[in-house]
């Protein structure tokens, strides 16, 4: 349910973790910026880095520390392989996790993939003040996360609460 309130607009970093994916093929990246800008968000940056734990940090960190930054979606290297090292790298980063997302996101993926959404490790959190969504690689789990979880939680006027209306309180002491 939303409210009639204004709509405020976040800055949302989008980076993509992939060995093989280019600006010219991130298709998922790529669909990440076309939801969040027609939600009225704006891109704020956006990269794509190596299945790397310390490129995926170094990027994350830099948004992390970045003030104008409120939320940084990663896609790729959720899964399960050894090359799969999304999750080991931001979860470090995170001062709380959101344990709630990646369980919401494999019950909404169930009626897609059925079985196949075990091997999924979404995972979202909160550091300094900015909240980071992993996701992965695939344009309809990106799809998913952000229509049926994401967006809303990113919308100031859902109700009965949102993730917008708690960002003044994130760096309490």
């Amino acid at each position: 349910m939303t409210t009639a309130a204004e709509f405020k607009s976040l800055n949302i970093a989008v980076l993509t973790v992939s060995d093989s994916r280019t600006e010219a093929d991130d298709k998922s990246g790529k669909l990440l910026v076309k939801l969040l800008t027609e939600a009225g968000h704006q891109c704020a940056d956006k990269k794509i880095v190596k299945d790397d734990k310390y490129q995926i940090r170094a990027a994350a960190s830099q948004w992390i520390v970045d003030s104008q930054i409120d939320v940084v979606l990663s896609t790729g290297g959720t899964g399960v392989t050894g090359r799969d090292g999304t999750p080991e790298a931001i979860q470090p980063l995170l001062d709380k996790e959101i344990e709630g997302f990646g369980e919401m996101f494999r019950v909404l993926s169930y009626e897609d993939i059925k079985t196949s959404t075990l091997q999924s490790r979404a995972l979202a959190g909160v550091a300094n003040g900015t909240y980071l969504f992993v996701l992965p690689g695939s344009p309809g789990a990106c799809k998913t996360a952000w229509t049926s979880l994401i967006s809303e939680q990113l919308d100031n006027r859902t109700r009965p609460c949102n993730l917008v209306m708690l960002m003044p309180r994130l760096l309490e002491s």
